[in-house]
């Protein structure tokens, strides 16, 4: 693999520290390849020169032709729970780290290659991807971004020229992702494999430079991170729920310990709300249904204590409790976390013991009457302001909703500012346009099956203003008419 400069310097923290986790690897060239995307902004953030970005130097780099100057290219070592079951030897079976980069604000990314061709991991994989996937995941990571939400971001997307064989042949994509790291609770059960102490405690002193520093000088720095971890996801997922993000695939190897949303795969957003709801081809049991999401999010983290036990104390029983203790305390914490951003969706700021059963009972009354998630909070915006119509007709004048808007507005008093203030502060937080499902597979088509970029471009426009109502835009903003309980999404691998 040749070298081009993309003019940033490339660090290799991940390739000097952690020998044993990774394979060297090259990405393969397409020759016939072409620049779909790229993301200014994201560059710009990165310190990469907009003409750089722009340049057949970042071609060449961005379509696996050429690697920058002093990467060392590498396939991450990780194993996983999938869907419940163990798999010890996963890897990067379709993905190439390029290396590490600092960002504006002194921040350390990584830089990958997704699609990039096979690697020691791909066991009898081709280690390539479609465009529609690559697709999926630059219109649903940078979404979730402007969304505020924790994520890996999406630099570029090239498509290679090439078809691939996924049960019929379609166009082959190519994505240059960014993430604050690429590590997994998957990387640190691969690490706990090896039996290997100095191998996990490399990892986890790796991760506590990176990630959770403050934790590096406290009387136990494993536990720390620990907690910190199970912190960082307890948020991301209670962020996941209060915007109806379901993420599909909630397997070890997917979870990132920097508490970021990583692989959207068959990943989607819940239209009418039903805590049952799972959009995911391969989940046939419902695991990861959006309402298992906040209990999935305890197992996984379970399986990192596991490989952090050697670590925590020299006497495992000691070593169990107090790895226990933290466990215990995801729940509550998740809770709180959640608890406040619900709050915060419905105009509330002030703490009342009553606001969980008041949004409980929100929530159920949604479930009953068969509620878009989205729209409600933001009707429940503009009844603040003198239009309750919108809302209770949502509702099909459901008494028991008529009730608790009553109640609701009650509460909404107690907090002492203008309705048109709380209104307004309801919209900052609550999106009006998400990734409805009909929209992305819309977008997704007309660029893979007809070779048109516009629908993609417009909604990804679109997208990146959550907020902000646009009258002209009203089609994005709405939902299909009926159930889209049938609507599957797949892996993509």
């Amino acid at each position: 693999m040749l070298e081009n400069d993309l003019g940033i310097d490339f660090q290799n923290t991940f390739a000097k520290d952690l020998e044993g986790l990774y394979k060297e690897s090259s990405a393969t060239s397409y020759p016939s390849a072409e620049v779909l995307l790229l993301n200014d902004n994201l560059a710009l953030e990165l310190g990469i020169d907009l003409k750089n970005l722009y340049s057949m130097n970042a071609f060449d780099i961005f379509s696996g032709k050429k690697r920058p100057v002093n990467s060392i290219t590498l396939a991450q070592a990780y194993s996983g729970h999938q869907f419940g079951r163990f798999n010890p030897n996963l890897g990067d079976g379709r993905a190439l780290l390029l290396g590490e980069v600092l960002n504006k604000n002194g921040e350390l990314r990584d830089i990958q290659l997704k699609g990039s061709g096979p690697t020691p991991f791909s066991r009898r994989g081709d280690g390539k991807s479609a465009l529609g996937p690559v697709l999926r995941e630059y219109l649903l990571s940078e979404s979730m971004h402007a969304l505020g939400i924790p994520t890996t971001r999406a630099l570029a997307v090239i498509k290679t020229g090439e078809q691939v064989e996924r049960g019929s042949s379609l166009p082959g994509g190519l994505m240059t992702r960014v993430a604050s790291s690429h590590i997994r609770i998957g990387t640190f059960e691969f690490a706990s494999l090896q039996n290997d102490t100095k191998l996990i405690k490399k990892l986890a002193d790796y991760s506590i430079s990176r990630h959770f520093p403050e934790t590096a000088n406290v009387e136990n720095p494993y536990l720390a991170l620990f907690a910190a971890v199970c912190n960082q996801q307890a948020s991301l997922v209670a962020n996941w729920m209060s915007i109806g993000f379901i993420h599909g695939v909630m397997n070890t190897d997917n979870m990132s310990i920097s508490g970021e949303t990583i692989d959207y795969g068959p990943c989607a957003f819940m239209n009418t709300y039903n805590p049952q709801t799972v959009f995911s081809s391969i989940d046939t049991k419902g695991r990861y249904a959006y309402q298992n999401q906040p209990s999935i999010l305890t197992w996984n983290l379970t399986r990192l204590a596991e490989s952090l036990i050697e670590l925590v104390h020299h006497k495992k029983d000691e070593s169990i409790r107090l790895l226990t203790e933290v466990l215990q305390l995801i729940k509550p914490v998740y809770t709180n976390y959640w608890l406040v951003l619900m709050r915060s969706k419905i105009g509330l700021s002030k703490e009342d013991p009553t606001d969980y059963e008041l949004i409980i009972n929100l929530l159920n009354l949604m479930e009953k009457n068969k509620v878009d998630f989205t729209l409600c909070f933001r009707l429940l915006a503009k009844s603040l302001i003198g239009d309750s119509k919108p809302i209770r007709n949502i509702f099909k004048g459901c008494s028991e909703f008529n009730s608790w808007l009553m109640l609701w507005q009650e509460r909404i008093s107690q907090e002492g500012i203008p309705d048109e203030e709380i209104s307004e502060s309801m919209n900052n937080i609550n999106p009006l346009y998400i990734p409805r499902n009909h929209n992305v597979e819309a977008a997704l088509q007309a660029a893979t099956e007809q070779n048109n970029m516009e629908p993609f471009k417009k909604l990804f426009s679109i997208l990146q203003n959550p907020h902000k109502e646009n009258d002209d835009l009203r089609e994005y903003s709405t939902p299909l008419s009926g159930d889209d309980s049938s609507y599957k999404t797949f892996c993509g691998t």
